[in-house]
C-alpha cells in the first residue's frame, strides 16, 4: 500500500475552517483520506491577527506540509513595537522576535494557502454547521443546519474557543473556559499615525490601545483594546452592544484613544472576546476529536496558531501510523499534544496583564523589565525564552 492511499478508506468531517481545520485537511489528504471542511461562514475568512511561528519545530511542521516558503514569502515583516507614553514619546523598544516570532503571516493568508492546497481533496461546506451527533458502532452520524445528515468514520472539532462540536459532543462550554479577568478587540483603523510595518502601544492602569501597520500600506492599520474587568453578559453577535462596551470603557482614555473610537464606531470586521483558555479532561471521546482552540485554546499570547499547526501535523501522522484506527491514533495524539499545548498556555496567562498592567507601579515595573530584557546583553536569551514552550515537544517520524 503507497502512503497516498495509507488512508484512503477514512472519510473525516472537520468542522471549521479558519486555521485548524485547513491545516488537518491538508495533513491528512497526503495520506489519501476523504476529507469534509464545513464552515459556518459563507466564504473562507479574510484578515484577522496576525499570526507568528517560531522555532524550529513550527518550521518542521510547516515544511512537512510543504507551505513553509509560501508563509515566508507571504510574511509582514513587521519591525519592532514602541510602548509610548501619553504624547506618544517612546518608553521601550519590544523587539520584532517577541511579538511577532521568526516568521509572521495574517491569520486570513495562512487560511488561504492551506484552502488552496486542499480545496481540489478536500470537500468544503461553507454556510453549514452541525447540529447533532450520534455514534454508532462503525462511524458518526451527523446533522446539519442545512444540508442532509451524512455518517463520518471521524469528526473532529477546529472549531475555534467557543467549539459548537465541543458543545455537542463534551458539554457545555462553561465547563471548560477559564476567564482571565481581561477582554481583547481588534478592527481596522485609519493609518493616521503614518506608521510603516511598526506599532505603538499606549497603557493606563487596566487599560490598553494599540496601532500598528502590518503590511506597509500607508491608509490602513489595525488597533488594539485591551482591559481589564469582571466577567461580562453579553451576546456574542451583538456587534454594536460590543461597540458600546468598548465605547464607555475606553472614554476617557489619553494618547490617540479618541482617534480610535471614532473609526470603532464604523468598522465592520470588529473583533471582541474575552482573554480565556480552554481546559478538557480529555481531548477525544469516542470517534470525536477536538484540534486547535477547541480543545486546548488561549484568546492570546499562547501561540495558539503554532500549536493547532502542529496539533494537526501530529493528528494526522498518528492516524497514517494506526492505519485510521482511530483508539490508537487518537490516544496517541492526546498524549503527545497535551503537555505541549499546556506549555503554550501558561505563557498567555500573562496576555492581559502585559498589554493593561492594573496600576501604574506595574506599568513602570513592565517597561523596566522589557527594556533589560530587548537590551543587547540579554538578546540571546529573550529569544531562546520566547522559543521555549514552542520547541517543547518532540515530533515523531511520521510517514512521508
Amino acid at each position: 500500500m503507497t502512503n497516498t492511499h495509507r488512508l484512503g478508506h477514512l472519510n473525516v468531517l472537520i468542522s471549521g475552517a479558519s486555521v485548524a481545520g485547513p491545516a488537518l485537511a491538508l495533513n491528512l489528504a497526503r495520506y489519501g483520506a476523504r476529507v469534509t471542511v464545513v464552515e459556518k461562514a459563507p466564504a473562507l475568512r479574510g484578515g484577522g491577527f496576525a499570526v507568528d511561528f517560531r522555532g524550529h519545530v513550527h518550521r518542521t511542521v510547516l515544511t512537512s506540509m510543504g507551505i513553509w516558503d509560501e508563509v515566508h514569502a507571504r510574511q509582514t515583516h513587521m519591525g519592532a513595537q514602541s510602548v509610548v507614553d501619553a504624547d506618544g514619546a517612546p518608553r521601550v523598544d519590544l523587539p520584532a522576535e517577541m511579538m511577532s516570532g521568526d516568521v509572521e503571516i495574517f491569520r486570513g493568508e495562512l487560511a488561504q494557502i492551506m484552502y488552496e492546497r486542499t480545496r481540489d481533496e478536500a470537500e468544503y461546506v461553507f454556510g453549514d454547521s452541525i447540529t447533532a451527533l450520534t455514534e454508532t458502532p462503525d462511524g458518526v452520524e451527523v446533522a446539519f443546519e442545512r444540508g442532509a445528515p451524512r455518517r463520518f468514520d471521524l469528526v473532529v472539532g477546529a472549531d475555534g474557543l467557543h467549539s459548537n462540536t465541543r458543545r455537542l459532543a463534551f458539554g457545555d462550554e462553561s465547563r471548560y473556559l477559564r476567564f482571565f479577568d481581561h477582554y481583547v478587540a481588534g478592527f481596522e483603523v485609519p493609518n493616521h499615525l503614518g506608521l510603516n510595518r511598526t506599532g505603538r502601544l499606549y497603557s493606563e492602569p487596566g487599560r490598553c490601545v494599540g496601532i500598528s501597520n502590518y503590511d506597509g500600506d500607508p491608509d490602513r492599520a489595525g488597533a488594539l483594546l485591551v482591559f481589564r474587568s469582571g466577567e461580562l453578559t453579553y451576546d456574542r453577535r451583538d456587534v454594536a452592544a460590543q461597540k458600546r462596551i468598548l465605547a464607555e470603557r475606553f472614554a476617557d482614555m489619553g494618547w490617540e484613544t479618541p482617534l480610535v473610537l471614532k473609526a470603532l464606531e464604523q468598522a465592520d470586521d470588529l473583533y471582541f472576546d474575552a482573554i480565556a483558555q480552554i481546559h478538557v479532561d480529555r481531548l477525544t471521546k469516542g470517534r470525536v476529536a477536538l484540534l486547535g482552540d477547541a480543545g486546548y485554546g488561549a484568546t492570546m499570547g499562547g501561540m495558539g496558531t503554532g500549536v493547532a499547526i502542529v496539533g494537526s501535523y501530529v493528528l494526522a501522522g498518528e492516524l497514517a501510523l494506526a492505519g485510521g484506527d482511530h483508539r490508537t491514533a487518537f490516544a496517541e495524539y492526546e498524549s503527545r499534544i497535551r503537555d505541549f499545548a499546556k506549555g503554550c498556555q501558561k505563557i498567555s496567562g500573562n496576555a492581559g496583564p502585559f498589554f493593561a498592567p492594573p496600576t501604574e507601579r506595574r506599568i513602570r515595573s513592565r517597561d523596566r523589565m522589557y527594556r533589560l530584557l530587548s537590551s543587547r546583553l540579554l538578546a540571546g536569551f529573550f529569544k531562546k525564552l520566547t522559543e521555549k514552550a514552542a520547541t517543547d515537544i518532540e515530533l515523531r517520524d511520521y510517514p512521508a
